[in-house]
């Protein structure tokens, strides 16, 4: 079986993007097993929790279903035409991407300068609580990204101001944001070191450190989408 090379960089939108490609050249036929994680680290040669997020990628869209203790089957019913209309990228516009880092540069920059000005060590320690359920939860996209949203607010209620806070707490579009990131380039251990660093860059009071961690993986996931959508 041929397996491409795979990029470091975006180790695992490449490990996704090659599974549905033999899925849908036959390769893994619908009802049929995966092989196991173990095997599919070895064919790809990337660590397991790529994989894994990976398979949580072609799980969310319908083509596979990952039993717990027995693995991962191809659906019955995935045809090629299901296949080839499936949304690798984002499922957001470049205006609505736009309009989001916008956002996030104004409002949650602001809070995250506010945040190491007034913030309390109980609002360090809800930091870290967060970051601990994002490390819990890296296998299910899901759920990591509930912690992550968590992890962001911190920032707003840590800045002390109530308006920020529920701008934030209420914007439903960061949300799905977040969500979609998540979805599409999958939890791997290049964003949960990126989320550390910044737990340890709010610990230190550092709102440039955190505000040029978030501008790096902003900057990344945006060019990451443009390569995609080409």
């Amino acid at each position: 079986m041929e397996i491409k090379t795979i990029s470091k960089q975006y180790i695992v939108d490449e490990v996704y993007q090659q599974i549905v490609e033999k899925i849908k050249k036959g390769t893994w036929e619908p009802g049929e097993k995966l092989p196991s994680e173990n095997q599919l680290c070895q064919m790809f040669g990337v660590s397991r929790t790529s994989i894994r997020s990976a398979l949580q990628k072609v799980s969310a869209y319908g083509i596979i279903e990952i039993r717990h203790g027995q693995g991962s089957f191809v659906l019955d019913h995935p045809t090629v035409d299901v296949l080839d209309g499936i949304q690798l990228g984002l499922n957001m516009t470049d205006k609505e991407i736009l309009d989001m880092l916008e956002f996030r540069e104004t409002i949650e920059f602001k809070c995250i300068d506010l945040a190491v000005e007034r913030a309390t060590e109980e609002d360090v320690q809800s930091l870290e609580q967060a970051l601990n359920k994002m490390i819990e939860n890296k296998d299910d996209y899901k759920n990591y990204s509930l912690a992550d949203f968590e992890f962001h607010l911190v920032f707003a209620k840590a800045s002390k101001n109530n308006v920020l806070y529920n701008v934030m707490k209420n914007t439903k579009a960061f949300y799905y944001y977040l969500e979609e990131l998540n979805r599409v380039f999958g939890v791997n251990s290049d964003t949960l070191e990126g989320h550390q660093r910044q737990f340890h860059f709010f610990k230190n009071r550092d709102a440039e450190g955190i505000k040029d961690e978030l501008r790096r993986g902003m900057e990344e996931m945006y060019q990451i989408h443009k390569k995609n959508s080409q």
